[in-house]
């Protein structure tokens, strides 16, 4: 029986994600924006409802701000630079790769966040709640 060499062990979690992925998704996360950090507070608190959400996740060739894998939902804050017509338009075809990959993509402005917490709560469960479990892999 051969021993597995420590060294030799995968530095990506999944075939799926390459290691770029993987460190760019973790550079995301330490420097959130007052928003996303103010967004991810309320979204675990979705746990006790049964949702769990993911920030900075990868998905496909993306990294998404936050992703509840269960309902293949995908919410993305938004600033103002995604009301210009070049950045609407990469959104757009963002948004048509991740629907391809069977994910829901929910976007909300960042101002939200901040300024109606409850609101963007309400939203978020919503939205989450209408859709179907996604399925699993389990035969």
């Amino acid at each position: 029986m051969q021993m597995r060499n420590s060294a030799a062990q995968r530095t990506s979690r999944s075939i799926a994600r390459s290691l770029a992925q993987i460190t760019r998704a973790r550079e995301l996360r330490r420097t959130a924006t007052e928003a996303e950090q103010a967004a991810w507070q309320l979204l675990r608190k979705l746990r006790s409802a049964g949702f769990t959400f993911r920030r900075q996740h990868p998905v496909g060739r993306c990294v998404v701000d936050f992703c509840c894998p269960q309902k293949r939902l995908v919410l993305e804050l938004d600033g103002s630079v995604h009301a210009q017509p070049s950045q609407a338009r990469r959104d757009a075809r963002r948004d048509t790769y991740l629907e391809r990959l069977g994910y829901t993509v929910f976007r909300l402005p960042n101002g939200i966040v901040l300024s109606a917490p409850e609101e963007f709560m309400k939203r978020v469960l919503n939205r989450v709640s209408m859709l179907p479990n996604a399925p699993t892999d389990d035969r």
